[in-house]
């Protein structure tokens, strides 16, 4: 099984005060990123010195959906509006693209954000949560 990580995970995996270890769901040959993904975790870097760090250490790792497509916009469309029609709140658009390149790719987003239980209910995503 291969897991498209989202921000939420990599935010809890480099905290410095209570990291959380993705070895214990899966090892780094089993972990992809997107590019939304990759923009999310580095634009909350603060300081030059750590970007460095974060965005070669984001580089070395596999990354689907580069370039991005419109039709892969579209899917995330499609993501979206499906989940409003179904009465489900699905806080970020961002969340559907990356939901969208997971079932592109068949991929289990690995998460800690409700958006992707909403989307998985109402499409093929696969998710799975980690524990706050």
């Amino acid at each position: 099984m291969v897991f498209l990580v989202d921000t939420s995970v990599w935010i809890k995996h480099f905290s410095r005060r209570d990291p959380f270890d993705l070895r214990g769901i899966c090892q780094p040959e089993e972990r992809v990123l997107c590019l939304p993904v990759y923009q999310e975790i580095l634009q909350g870097v603060r300081d030059e010195s750590s970007f460095r760090q974060m965005q070669t250490a984001l580089r070395a790792g596999r990354c689907v959906e580069t370039p991005m497509t419109r039709s892969l916009y579209d899917e995330a469309v499609a993501l979206y509006r499906l989940a409003r029609r179904q009465g489900l709140t699905v806080r970020s658009s961002v969340d559907c693209l990356i939901a969208a390149c997971a079932i592109r790719h068949d991929l289990v987003v690995l998460h800690s954000d409700r958006d992707y239980a909403a989307l998985a209910a109402v499409s093929a995503l696969r998710e799975q949560a980690v524990l706050p």
